[in-house]
């Protein structure tokens, strides 16, 4: 992968998997406090329509941007991110998911020694952030 002090516009700077698991879900649960028996309940999730349990968005979220961490070495370096929710992550009670994550550059200020990078994040063949990005500074 590129360092990023010298990337340029269209690198693909990092790449991960992520295997989300049940027990994933009860111990970011239990670090946010978002216990929500969607995140843990089969029966509760199919009650209100889900075809099963759902990891957090913000646990997804953080997956897809910790690959970009990773990439930096460093979280201070992480100025912003953002993203939209499309699609749930299904968690399978044997199987788990898993995420994927690919981080491109997308923008690349020299000058300010800054940049955007633009995350893909999938499940099962499909997006499940969109527009998701991470502002990072390459100093």
């Amino acid at each position: 992968m590129t360092s990023p002090q010298r990337i340029m516009l269209g690198d693909t700077v990092a790449k991960a998997r992520y295997h989300v698991t049940r027990e994933s879900l009860v111990r970011y649960a239990g670090a946010s406090g978002d216990f929500n028996s969607i995140h843990y309940r089969d029966d509760v999730a199919n009650a209100v329509g889900l075809p099963g349990v759902l990891a957090h968005g913000m646990l997804t979220l953080g997956l897809a941007t910790q690959c970009v961490v990773d990439w930096l070495g460093d979280p201070a370096r992480v100025t912003g991110y953002r993203a939209r929710f499309t699609k749930p992550v299904i968690v399978a009670p044997d199987d788990g998911a898993v995420v994927e994550v690919v981080a491109k550059a997308a923008q690349v200020d020299e000058a300010a020694g800054t940049a955007r990078i633009d995350l893909t994040v999938t499940f099962d063949g499909h997006t499940v952030l969109g527009k998701s990005q991470v502002w990072i500074s390459l100093r």
